[in-house]
């Protein structure tokens, strides 16, 4: 893969990476580690915000701004093993998808980027 390469086109477009957030979300629901961080969201919006962010992080046009996902998850108690358990999980569903490692290991690169506006910079471990 292009270090340039946007990474929605590598992940199937829009549409691709929308199916691959909906199926993902399979996976964080299922985790009794995970679950309880969305027990009282709807998860259907939650689906389509996280399909939002997750356009704009892997694209190459920017980054979305820290302060907005500081405010989105202060106070819910999401610690750094949280992240690394849906990151994970988000790799499981590429893996399934037979994306290729190189993509893969960039998609994680850029999920880490947002590690600190997650987490409200606790060093937590969960």
């Amino acid at each position: 893969m292009d270090a340039m390469s946007d990474l929605v086109t590598e992940l199937g477009g829009r549409a691709g990476l929308d199916q691959i957030v909906e199926d993902f979300y399979l996976r964080v629901q299922a985790d009794p580690h995970l679950a309880p961080v969305f027990a009282a969201a709807d998860v259907d919006r939650v689906v389509g915000m996280q399909q939002e962010f997750m356009a704009t992080a892997l694209s190459d046009s920017g980054q979305q701004s820290g302060d907005s996902l500081q405010a989105i998850h202060a106070g819910r108690g999401i610690t750094a093993s949280h992240f690394s358990a849906f990151v994970g999980h988000f790799v499981d569903t590429l893996e399934d998808r037979f994306v290729d490692r190189d993509t893969i290991q960039a998609v994680t690169q850029r999920l880490g980027l947002y590690l600190d506006d997650v987490v409200g910079g606790t060093a937590e471990a969960g």
